[in-house]
């Protein structure tokens, strides 16, 4: 048992509009308590404004809330962002939506840092320095807000845990904080096994013949670590598997958040139209592993 949320997120992408009040409905009833407010909720609030007090409202109808917040992610959404006219809409969005996840009461939003092939002609130093920048301006709106912000381990050289240290250390705030990603950091941890894992075109991109990997991501994030996305895969591709359908060492990874001296909640990132799983289905696969919430 954990003191902290559970939350679930969907691909609401693939459901309408009168369908999704039945299935968040369905959700609840199948113990759902909290939800993720996920990007494409975001991204169709900033296109739709008045579809926040829509969604709000279905939330709210079927008994549940949200806990955490995915900020909308890409080449001119992430930190790296590159183009100067790009980067000003990009700041500008991240802070608008700092904000409307301030206004429905979440206190959590996850950004990507950004992955370095989404710009082959710029150095890897002067995209760290865009993500500083870019941290330097959100981190100053979040901490307004009463919003962590939380960056995410992924399996290219901008988002390992030595560079999420880095970060940390140069911006020391509670306002920033670390998002634990369990797929991404078996890719991580186990890719090895198999030349056609994607970490391995990841590296090569940057002229590694081989990818620097690491033994125990969890435990490197840990002090950091606000939020997490549990999800599993075969360490070849970012799978969000059923936990338990993949190679991912739940038993370490329950008794390492357990430690966990910042955890604000925990998201289920398994992806159920992906995977073919019920909401029944995931959510006993997480009581089945201990991770049950407040």
């Amino acid at each position: 048992m954990f003191n902290v949320p559970v939350t679930y997120m969907h691909e609401y992408e693939n459901v309408s509009d009168a369908l999704r009040p039945v299935l968040l409905r369905e959700m609840a009833a199948h113990g759902v308590k909290h939800l993720v407010l996920s990007h494409i909720f975001l991204s169709r609030i900033l296109m739709e404004p008045g579809f926040k007090q829509v969604i709000r409202k279905e939330v709210a109808d079927a008994g549940l809330d949200f806990v955490d917040s995915h900020a909308p992610f890409g080449p001119v959404l992430d930190m790296n962002c590159a183009d100067p006219a790009l980067r000003r809409e990009m700041i500008l969005r991240n802070k608008l939506m700092i904000n409307i996840v301030a206004e429905m009461g979440v206190k959590t939003i996850t950004i990507h840092l950004g992955n370095e092939h989404r710009w082959p002609g710029v150095s890897m130093e002067k995209q760290i320095d865009f993500i500083r920048d870019s941290l330097e301006q959100l981190l100053s709106e979040a901490e307004k807000c009463g919003v962590t912000l939380c960056i995410e381990n992924i399996w290219f050289r901008l988002s390992t845990p030595e560079r999420l240290l880095a970060y940390k250390k140069e911006f020391p705030t509670d306002t920033l904080g670390f998002c634990y990603d369990s797929g991404h950091a078996n890719l991580m941890q186990n890719g090895k096994v198999s030349r056609e894992s994607v970490v391995w075109d990841a590296w090569a991109f940057s002229g590694f013949d081989e990818p620097e990997w690491e033994e125990d991501v969890l435990q490197q994030m840990l002090p950091h670590v606000v939020t997490c996305h549990l999800h599993d895969n075969d360490a070849v591709r970012d799978r969000h598997n059923m936990l338990g359908c993949g190679t991912v060492n739940w038993q370490k990874v329950v008794a390492q958040l357990h430690e966990a001296p910042r955890l604000q909640c925990i998201q289920s990132e398994v992806l159920p139209v992906r995977v073919s799983k019920s909401i029944h289905e995931i959510c006993d696969a997480f009581a089945g592993i201990g991770v049950c919430g407040i």
